[in-house]
């Protein structure tokens, strides 16, 4: 499989690929736990379909010392006992900022008092940056049909 776009023998894409890798790195360095970053960036990537992220944020995660079960269990994270209460807050609001149109007015005031129990308003701010975040470049790689699978834990770290 060949991917559409070779986004980074684009002089444009280029351009704007610079600031996004810079947002994603604030977003990597916030207050928002990195075990929760990885969780939800993965859930956020596989409801959109998106193989390259899935791929990419299992390794990150799993190279962090994540666990094998943990990462299986993210799509069925309501029925597995092995997350945090904190995780699954943040799990529930990754799924509901996601599915924006499936979630009508977007995350609930339910999903995000249950998140602002367990992380402070920076980290809220962090949280919500992610899930647009993994938004875009989910789209960006699913539209350019970016084949998955040789993604090497770190790859992209020098790029930032």
């Amino acid at each position: 499989m060949d991917a559409r776009l070779d986004y980074f023998a684009s002089p444009t894409a280029g351009r704007v690929f610079k600031h996004v890798m810079s947002a994603g790195k604030i977003i990597h360095d916030s207050p928002l736990p990195a075990a929760t970053q990885e969780l939800v960036a993965l859930r956020v990537s596989q409801i959109n379909g998106c193989a390259v992220c899935v791929d990419m944020h299992t390794k990150e995660a799993a190279a962090a010392g994540e666990s094998e079960v943990r990462l299986h269990l993210v799509a069925a994270w309501r029925e597995a006992t092995v997350f945090t209460e904190a995780e699954r807050a943040a799990l529930e609001f990754a799924e509901q900022g996601t599915r924006v149109e499936d979630a009508g007015a977007g995350v609930s005031d339910e999903v995000w008092e249950r998140a602002a129990r367990h992380y402070d308003t920076e980290q809220l701010t962090a949280l919500t940056l992610l899930v647009s975040f993994m938004g875009l470049v989910n789209r960006l790689n699913v539209i350019a049909r970016n084949p998955a699978g040789d993604y090497r834990p770190g790859q992209f770290a020098a790029r930032a």
